[in-house]
């Protein structure tokens, strides 16, 4: 049977730990091996083995400060940003949406400003164009009788 017929079983932590202990054994049982044949080569086997753990060591001082260059910056409420970024860029990027929120607002507030006006004047023209006088409609009597039903 393969994979793909067996269902996946559920996430077991010993078969790791059996995975780990296994690769540990394996690396002492190699390192042995190593050291006991370590004492047979010659002088100049010896040096150039010592410059090449040397130039390894090197490499990996090398690598870990590169990652340690990749800075982490952290904002004030609490998100990550990887490379942590200069002061300026993050000001920037947290005033940006402010800004939009408000040119929004302000844009809103604007159509609706012209939306009333445009009404305003739609009632200020039939009111002029209507064959009552406007001091009609200011009538007591004349708001009673619009309130009537017709019949």
């Amino acid at each position: 049977m393969n994979q793909l017929t067996h269902p996946i079983p559920a996430f077991d932590p010993t078969p790791l730990a059996t995975a780990d202990a296994l690769q540990a054994r394996f690396a002492l049982r190699v390192t042995a091996r190593l050291t006991e044949r370590s004492q047979d080569l010659g002088a100049d086997v010896t040096e150039r083995l010592r410059f090449a753990r040397e130039q390894a060591l090197e490499r990996a001082r090398a690598a870990r400060t590169a990652e340690a260059g990749v800075r982490v910056g952290v904002t004030r409420a609490g998100a990550a940003i990887l490379g942590g970024g200069s002061r300026w860029w993050l000001r920037l990027a947290s005033v940006l949406p402010v800004l939009a929120l408000v040119a929004g607002l302000v844009l809103i507030q604007r159509w609706q400003d012209s939306a009333q006006v445009s009404v305003a004047a739609e009632v200020d023209a039939a009111l002029l164009s209507d064959d009552l006088p406007p001091n009609a409609y200011s009538d007591a009597g004349f708001a009673e009788f619009l309130k009537t039903p017709n019949e």
